[in-house]
Formats: structure tokens, C-alpha cells, sequence
């Protein structure tokens, strides 16, 4: 069962520390966030995302895709196609970003 008790010091192993050292970062969630509705193309996700650089989407893909968030297909069209898409580990996020979402609300 899962605790949220902060009666022992966060290790590495700390189920939020984890969640926490995957989203942090500028732009992380809301890279996640454009893709809950489906796959996308990078250029799409560069639109959706204003004042985000081609530098950090990228970085922020590639991370994503290391830690099996997301998946990338290229196709061979000139120039080539790269669509994005969550992996069903990534679509757990979804309540995660929710409840961010409700907290959000709140604030003023």
C-alpha cells in the first residue's frame, strides 16, 4: 500500500521522489498533457506549446521516451514525420496531471 507519511527520511526509492525526478522540469507535464488526447507530431506539440525551444521539446521527448512514457515513430517521408504518443505507463499520468489541474484551480 501506498504512504504518503513523512515519518522516514525520502530515499531513492520513494514511490513521489521517483514520480518527482520524471516530471519535474519546465515543460515536462505539459508535454504529457498534449499527448493524453492521442499521438501528435512534434511540429504539432511545438504549436501547442508556445515559447517552448526546439532544444528543450526535444530534450524532453527524449527523456520521456527513456523512461517509457512515450513512444516516437519516424516515417520515411522527406523531410521525415516523427509522431509521439503515450505508452500506457504514460496515460497513468493522467490523474497525476488531473489533480494538478484541480490544485490549479484553486490558486489565484
Amino acid at each position: 500500500m501506498v504512504t504518503l507519511s513523512s515519518e522516514k527520511p525520502c530515499e531513492d526509492d520513494c514511490p513521489i521522489k521517483k514520480t518527482a525526478n520524471i516530471i519535474e522540469g519546465k515543460w515536462t507535464t505539459l508535454v504529457i498533457r498534449e499527448l493524453l488526447p492521442g499521438k501528435k507530431r512534434y511540429s504539432e506539440l511545438q504549436k501547442a506549446l508556445i515559447g517552448i525551444s526546439p532544444k528543450v521539446l526535444t530534450t524532453r521527448l527524449r527523456m520521456l521516451e527513456h523512461e517509457k512514457l512515450i513512444t516516437r515513430k519516424i516515417y520515411p517521408t522527406v523531410p521525415p514525420t516523427t509522431e509521439y504518443k503515450l505508452t500506457a505507463l504514460g496515460k497513468r499520468l493522467e490523474v497525476v496531471l488531473y489533480a494538478m489541474a484541480k490544485f490549479g484551480e484553486g490558486l489565484k
